[in-house]
């Protein structure tokens, strides 16, 4: 995680560089940021069991789309894309219809992605009991949470440094 040389996700996605102030900034807090690339490497590493690494992209797709968040919703677009994932399961989820894919367990994490993301207070036992109903194990389930979760932080931060980096290109 420590590999300060190369640009993470974030940096990479908001234009930061090595001769940004932004980059410098990001950079103090060497923990936080290793944290944060640790935490995405984790969430979608192919050795983490239960989830697919598709079905962990379709859900942080769909959670960028419903913030809005362009710049990431494309980022993983494009690795889903990599991976080869059906072209009309994508469009569906890009076009916002995700009942149509077809996949009760995949239409159940998008659902849930939708309820936390959008009516986070609808989240209840009511939400999360149509989870292992669509066959998620509960170690699915937390998995899916944290990704959700993670998501969001990371949305929030890319805005955070969008809006750093410009106040940095003005002056």
């Amino acid at each position: 995680m420590q590999n300060q040389n190369l640009s993470d996700t974030l940096d990479r996605l908001t234009g930061l560089s090595a001769q940004s102030q932004t980059y410098a900034i990001r950079r103090e807090r060497q923990k936080v940021l290793d944290a944060t690339q640790g935490s995405e490497e984790g969430l979608f590493d192919p050795a983490l069991p239960g989830m697919s690494v598709q079905e962990r992209l379709y859900v942080a797709l769909y959670a960028c789309l419903l913030t809005p968040a362009t710049d990431l919703a494309k980022e993983y677009a494009l690795r889903l894309a990599s991976l080869g994932a059906d072209s009309q399961t994508l469009e569906h989820v890009q076009n916002f219809d995700t009942h149509q894919i077809g996949n009760a367990r995949l239409e159940a994490m998008l659902n849930f992605t939708q309820i936390l993301i959008t009516k986070p207070i609808q989240a209840d036992k009511i939400a999360l009991a149509a989870l292992p109903a669509a066959g998620l194990s509960t170690p699915e389930v937390v998995t899916l949470a944290q990704l959700i979760s993670f998501v969001s932080y990371q949305v929030r931060v890319a805005a955070g440094l969008r809006a750093m980096h410009a106040l940095e290109l003005q002056s």
